[in-house]
């Protein structure tokens, strides 16, 4: 009789707190990318005027933005046709960043889904977002070595505990601003560029959030390999 196989327990994920930025941030520029698609597609089967586009078409009843909005750059010469494609990659990245970014090539993969969106007509601000999501998804199986190198080891613990607080900061102003974005709605605010100048602080606001996410991530993943 063949010697009974022992259960294995599964293995820790490495850098847990790194996959995680990572998979909040890939599944926003998904959102972001869909965001300008389902723009794209409502202004229906027309062409478009160039290369650079406003996602967000003019005369809208339901945005303050009447001169239309949301800039970004498409290959397609059609709003229609450039919203689906952004719209279908912007779900593939949601799904790739939940499910398989930590694998190996998902983050070139991801950058890959990140490029054709930008292309179709996904945003023009979605090239920070997927680089900065890719450069994060390369050190989810890495040894941060770096990081334990900059991160002085007393540090470690106190900055690690901060990237859940930080990232679902960072992750609420993104929403707000992209609300912002869209409908132009901060209450008791009507001059547009008022708003618009709202908008972009918020969203500084949310990338620095999200930066420090990504440092106090490594911290949290180098304090857990040292007590291994």
């Amino acid at each position: 009789m063949p010697p009974q196989q022992q259960d294995q327990a599964p293995a820790p994920i490495r850098n847990a707190a790194t996959r995680a930025v990572a998979s909040t941030l890939g599944v926003l520029v998904g959102v972001g990318s869909i965001d300008h698609g389902s723009l794209e597609c409502l202004q229906g089967f027309r062409p478009t005027p160039g290369l650079i586009v406003n996602a967000l078409g003019a005369g809208y009843r339901w945005t303050v933005w009447k001169q239309g909005g949301e800039a970004a750059f498409t290959l397609f010469p059609n709003f229609l046709a450039a919203g689906i494609v952004a719209t279908l990659l912007g779900s593939l990245m949601i799904v790739w960043a939940l499910r398989f970014l930590h694998r190996p090539h998902g983050a070139a993969v991801f950058l890959l889904l990140g490029v054709a969106s930008f292309l179709a007509g996904g945003g023009l601000a979605q090239v920070l977002l997927f680089t900065l999501t890719w450069g994060i998804a390369t050190r989810i199986g890495a040894s941060l070595a770096f990081w334990r190198w900059l991160i002085p080891g007393p540090v470690r613990p106190a900055l690690g505990r901060l990237w859940p607080w930080t990232l679902g900061t960072a992750t609420v102003l993104f929403l707000v601003a992209l609300e912002i974005a869209i409908v132009g709605y901060v209450p008791g605010v009507t001059d547009q560029a008022k708003l618009l100048h709202i908008c972009w602080k918020i969203l500084a606001a949310a990338l620095v959030l999200y930066l420090l996410s990504v440092v106090s991530g490594f911290a949290s993943d180098t304090a857990s390999r040292a007590q291994l």
